[in-house]
């Protein structure tokens, strides 16, 4: 029973206009005064000045985009949004404190590089900046594997597959993965994803905070990109992401946005998208790439080209001075044939770097996720092959196929035919099956 002249968390929230999840964060973190703790809870004295700084709470529309927000910086959308935890307690374990950060003290970084802001074009300077000789070698590691140098990725994430710090060591496993995803080293790149989800299955109390928030943002970020079911008891993103810092926050979003695309909830997919690339995602280059492809794909799926065409051109704008090119090659099935139409004129070297990612990233995701998930995706497919009949399955005519390419529609009808071949079947139909989600 709450002491007179006291309210409750609740009480205080519906008196301030806030969740009560942020007003246990200021409790916890002593900004609301005179606050006392009355054995698990808190009391809050009924005259305490509201705190500064928490913004009204967003209108949130039907299928998930919030609306009318008026937010001024990323820190205050995450905060915003971070959502009430249920009643079981689904969110417990992800709320933090003062007294959690001074017992941890300094952790290392998960993914450094994504985690890192700076300025188009110094992303060599930054890596050289990390002072942390751990950090600095996984910041190098991604940089290689982002710019096409799968092996060198491979070669120093495999130094740290064994480390004893949770964020070196998870960071190597999801380099390392990927990165002999392109060699064609499957069995290598199984070790690492096996050992992925063996330490998230792991997780429990006495693990660190910071570092199951790094072991959830690693396990999603492994299966989205590969396609695959989260485990049945994996932690999704959104309970540890207000936990993870700005860089991998965002980052976060973009495989939040990834996994709306693959369950065909393509207006999520770009509000989310759009909605972190408006909020000072730009100041960490790499995530800002990925957000700004996810929201191709949302819009291709739409066919909106003029909104998919403006945010290629804005990813590789970004990409380009630091040769960050291994996204689009990752991402080339699902971008509808944009990067023929919009790199491959102005850009023809850049693009034929991209086809040779896509051909060895696409075989190797093939060899992860057909035999995972019993979902033939076609292997035996040009590109144009590929990208005619990703759009096929999705509903496009011959003509829209062509008007699009700028192929005539003959052409993309002879297409379709070499692929009901090469597949053995028979109707335009049957596509999906092979396809990409």
């Amino acid at each position: 029973m709450i002491e007179m002249g006291y309210l409750s968390v609740k009480e205080a929230a519906e008196k301030w206009g806030m969740s009560p999840r942020y007003v246990q964060r200021l409790c916890n973190e002593g900004r609301i005064e005179g606050v006392l703790k009355d054995g698990q809870r808190w009391v809050i004295p009924q005259d305490a000045a509201r705190p500064e700084g928490k913004r009204p709470t967003p209108e949130v529309s039907q299928n998930g985009i919030f609306n009318g927000r008026k937010t001024e910086n990323f820190e205050d959308f995450l905060r915003a949004n971070e959502g009430e935890p249920s009643e079981n307690g689904e969110n417990e374990g992800f709320t933090r404190s003062n007294d959690e950060r001074e017992r941890n003290g300094t952790v290392r970084t998960a993914m450094p590089l994504i985690n890192t802001a700076y300025a188009p074009g110094h992303a060599r300077e930054a890596v050289e900046a990390i002072e942390d000789e751990g950090t600095k070698r996984i910041a190098k590691a991604e940089l290689c594997y982002f710019s096409g140098r799968s092996a060198e990725a491979s070669d120093i994430a495999e130094e740290f597959l064994t480390h004893k710090d949770l964020a070196l060591r998870m960071s190597a496993c999801l380099l390392y993965a990927y990165s002999n995803l392109a060699l064609d080293r499957i069995p290598r790149a199984r070790q690492a994803l096996t050992q992925i989800r063996t330490s998230a299955e792991e997780l429990d109390e006495s693990t660190p905070l910071i570092y199951k928030a790094y072991t959830v943002f690693v396990s999603t970020c492994a299966n989205v990109l590969l396609h695959l079911p989260q485990a049945e008891n994996a932690i999704p993103i959104k309970r540890a992401i207000h936990v993870l810092p700005a860089g991998l926050r965002i980052f976060a979003l973009y495989a939040e946005a990834h996994q709306s695309y693959l369950d065909g909830k393509y207006g999520s997919c770009i509000g989310m998208a759009e909605a972190a690339l408006a909020l000072e995602a730009e100041k960490y280059p790499i995530a800002t790439i990925y957000l700004h492809l996810v929201a191709t794909m949302g819009y291709v799926n739409l066919k909106q080209m003029d909104k998919a065409r403006e945010h290629l051109l804005r990813a590789w704008e970004i990409a380009q001075p630091d040769d960050m090119i291994e996204a689009f090659g990752e991402h080339h099935g699902l971008l509808g044939g944009l990067l023929e139409i919009v790199i491959k004129k102005d850009y023809p070297d850049d693009f034929r770097r991209m086809i040779d990612i896509t051909y060895s990233f696409s075989a190797g995701w093939r060899k992860i996720h057909n035999p995972y998930t019993g979902h033939f995706v076609a292997d035996d497919l040009s590109t144009t092959e590929f990208t005619i009949a990703m759009l096929a399955a999705r509903g496009w005519s011959n003509k829209e196929i062509a008007e699009h390419l700028d192929l005539k529609t003959n052409t993309v009808k002879m297409h379709v035919s070499i692929v009901l071949q090469k597949l053995g079947i028979t109707q335009r139909t049957d596509l999906t099956q092979f396809m990409l989600k």
